[in-house]
């Protein structure tokens, strides 16, 4: 044998035996992949459940109590998934409730004995705890509903449960782990267990992508529903501010604070947005919801609603941290022209960049003197303000600081009160960089019906020693949207080495129908929403092309 043939051997035998270590590696996490049972309800939608309590095959007591079961099965056990912090005692006395009004011939509407889990920040007056995640405000009822779980209480809906959050909607620390909270723990990515679930609302947007509840909700200060729903291949919908009632939700700040729909369809996410706004004598911003929203958002889900759009791709800042994402969004921006879109290409907005220091600092005005009217209303517990709060922490130390620590807790606690000419200054020069000077600058100059962007990277992994790393600190399309208060909807676009990511659409205030039907229009088109195989971690061996 030759030097050179020997050289080519000793090559294939290398190829062989990297070929074979690959396929180990590939069959071991495919042995570590719990194996579950099938599900009868998994990527059941809202229309799908109301047809079959219609017929018969279902009723709302049997949608519960086979969620209940799947709840137990995967979130407790089994994969562990840790997104449902508390059940609701009386979702099966509400269910059967809502099956006698169905009997009587009584629909109180599209979400009529469907249930619905929420975020542990929005008040329940039943004997469920609202906590936002912490151990401070556990034992301590709500004294009435919040605004929203008043309408979908109206609605028919059955409220199955609390889910996990980023404790405090993530403003506690600054090297926190997304999905973790005191109450809770950690928050698994049901497509790979060892990934973060994104946050604030990590809990709403797993139990939702797992199949845990047909809808959720969740709540967003600056990219809390629409990152948690990037990461679980989910809609989510960021309303216009004033649109849904933030009266009974434990605040981060007024200026920017909103609750909002996570599903696994544009559909679902429409009706149940639909559901939750309306006008609130208790929250003055919402003052224009009745004129200006809509309760019945099904006019805007038109298969061919991308057809004449004129849509523009914001480049600058958005793209450019993520290869394969970005590789993704260009494959999106091709499937929205195909489907008769007008895409202009870039329509970049100038003001990205400008105000992030400062809407930090705004947000720590507002959290210390929002969080101390909330919690002055609240029911009797172990913190009545924000220093009571850093207080129980220090004092419970080993249940609350276990991983990282309260330093933006306590960067709120010494600012002035909102009367502070900085603050008024910054809020007021934010509103307009993002706003007129950005997002509505750009779309008049362009003729816009909508902009798109990338939502955000595939999920990092959980890190409880330094936080959130990897693609958690890009930046996303969400602070534009959230400083402005304009609407802002994610839809999935794909998968990175089986990890989801999605495709942001956003523009003018009070736009949701427009957005919706762009939404829905590029859904129905491409449909990358699939459900999540609770794999141990990310399968790198895999090329993400595979993932379209």
């Amino acid at each position: 044998m030759s030097a050179a043939t020997a050289t080519a051997t000793a090559r294939q035998w290398q190829r062989v035996l990297l070929l074979a270590a690959l396929a180990a590696a590939a069959g071991a996490l495919s042995a570590q992949t719990p194996r579950l049972a099938p599900f009868d309800l998994e990527e059941a939608t809202v229309a799908d459940l109301q047809q079959r309590m219609a017929d018969g095959g279902e009723t709302s007591r049997s949608v519960v109590e086979k969620y209940l079961t799947r709840i137990d099965e995967i979130d407790r056990r089994g994969p562990e998934l840790r997104s449902v912090l508390e059940i609701n005692p009386d979702a099966r006395s509400i269910a059967d409730a809502m099956d006698a009004e169905r009997r009587a011939g009584h629909l109180r509407g599209p979400l009529h004995g469907i249930p619905v889990l929420i975020k542990d920040n929005i008040a329940t007056a039943d004997r469920m705890m609202t906590t936002a995640g912490s151990l401070a405000l556990a034992g301590a009822p709500a004294p009435r509903d919040a605004f929203i779980v008043e309408r979908l209480r109206a609605g028919g809906a059955v409220i199955l449960g609390k889910t996990n959050l980023s404790e405090w909607a993530n403003f506690r620390s600054t090297h926190s782990s997304s999905g973790w909270s005191g109450r809770g723990g950690q928050t698994k990515n049901p497509y790979a267990l060892d990934r973060n679930p994104s946050g604030s609302s990590s809990g709403s947007g797993v139990a939702v992508a797992a199949n845990l509840a047909t809808v959720a909700v969740g709540t967003e200060t600056d990219g809390s529903i629409v990152s948690p729903s990037n990461v679980n291949s989910l809609v989510g919908i960021k309303p216009t501010l004033g649109l849904v009632s933030r009266s009974g939700i434990v605040p981060i700040a007024h200026s920017q604070d909103t609750a909002g729909p996570m599903a696994r369809t544009v559909a679902d996410a429409a009706v149940l947005l639909g559901v939750l706004t309306g006008a609130d004598p208790r929250d003055a911003a919402t003052a224009d919801a009745g004129a200006k929203g809509r309760r019945d958002y099904s006019r805007s889900l038109v298969r061919e609603g991308l057809r004449g759009a004129r849509i523009g791709v914001v480049r600058n800042r958005l793209f450019g941290y993520s290869a394969s994402t970005d590789e993704l969004a260009d494959q999106a921006i091709a499937d929205l022209k195909r489907e008769g879109a007008v895409i202009i290409d870039p329509a970049n907005i100038p003001t990205l960049g400008k105000f992030d220091e400062d809407e930090f600092d705004v947000l720590l005005h507002e959290f210390k003197a929002d969080l101390n009217a909330y919690l002055a209303t609240a029911s009797p517990a172990a913190a009545r303000s924000l220093m009571d709060i850093i207080t129980f922490n220090k004092e419970h130390k080993s249940a609350e600081l276990p991983y990282f620590g309260q330093e933006i807790m306590l960067l709120a606690e010494k600012k002035p009160p909102l009367t502070n000419a900085k603050y008024r200054r910054e809020l007021a020069s934010n509103r307009r960089l993002a706003g007129p000077q950005g997002i509505d600058a750009t779309m008049k100059a362009h003729r816009l019906d909508a902009l798109v962007a990338p939502t955000g990277g595939p999920a990092w992994i959980i890190d409880l020693v330094n936080g959130d790393g990897g693609t958690a600190a890009a930046p996303g399309p969400s602070t534009v949207t959230s400083v402005a208060g304009y609407p802002h909807i994610t839809v999935p676009m794909g998968f990175v080495r089986g990890l989801p990511v999605g495709l942001s659409f956003f523009g003018r205030a009070w736009s949701e129908p427009t957005l919706i039907r762009l939404a829905y229009a590029y859904e129905q088109a491409t449909r990358h929403r699939r459900p999540p195989t609770f794999a141990p971690t990310a399968n790198t061996n895999d090329d993400q092309r595979r993932d379209r």
